[in-house]
């Protein structure tokens, strides 16, 4: 996938229009199999400038790791949320999305003045929100929010692999590789696995 750097636009716009706070939220691990849907919130500073902020999606792990610690230290707020499996299944997947990226939302202090949201409008939400279509490839703030995100998601699917290797969630990330679906085949369903999810009709989709 390309690099495409993400821009300020948008975030610039809101600041002139008196929003002081500008969030950007994202989620990540929505199409896995495993693992719980981690939402990152972030309010960038304008004095200090970030560069290569872009889609976590489009850069390296190592180079995913290296913005998360200059995001975590730069920003004025920065959270993350997760909702885990059990939740995933219980209200489904879209709505633990929604849930996760509200809860990251509201941990920021201090609070945004307005939310910049990766596609989606998140309900129940105290200040202005903007969706905007492909954010995370555009909008900086929320581009940070998918690299912190997608880090600590990452970060959790390790520790889950040190607790059951069986299914090499430290590689595929709880994604439905081919290895992963076939260690599903093997010893079924782990604590981890979103059992709303059937591996069964996603054998037919892995070449």
């Amino acid at each position: 996938m390309a690099k495409v750097r993400a821009f300020r636009t948008l975030e610039n716009f809101f600041r002139r229009m008196g929003f002081n706070y500008v969030a950007g939220v994202d989620e990540v691990g929505r199409g896995c199999l495993a693992g719980p849907v981690v939402a990152g919130a972030v309010v960038l500073d304008p004095n200090r400038y970030i560069p290569r902020i872009c889609d976590s999606k489009t850069v390296t792990a190592l180079e995913r790791e290296k913005l998360f610690k200059v995001i975590t230290r730069a920003a004025i707020a920065w959270g993350v949320a997760a909702c885990d499996p059990l939740e995933i299944d219980d209200v489904n997947i879209h709505q633990a999305s929604l849930r996760a990226m509200r809860k990251a939302v509201m941990s920021l202090v201090p609070l945004p003045d307005i939310v910049l949201v990766d596609a989606f409008r998140i309900p129940q939400l105290p200040m202005a929100q903007r969706p905007v279509i492909h954010g995370d490839a555009t909008c900086t703030a929320i581009a940070a929010a998918s690299i912190v995100a997608k880090v600590t998601r990452d970060r959790a699917m390790v520790e889950l692999h040190a607790s059951d290797p069986r299914y090499g969630f430290d590689r595929h990330k709880g994604y439905a590789t081919r290895d992963h679906l076939d260690a599903v085949g093997r010893f079924g369903y782990s604590p981890a696995h979103r059992k709303s999810f059937r591996p069964s009709s996603l054998f037919d989709t892995i070449d």
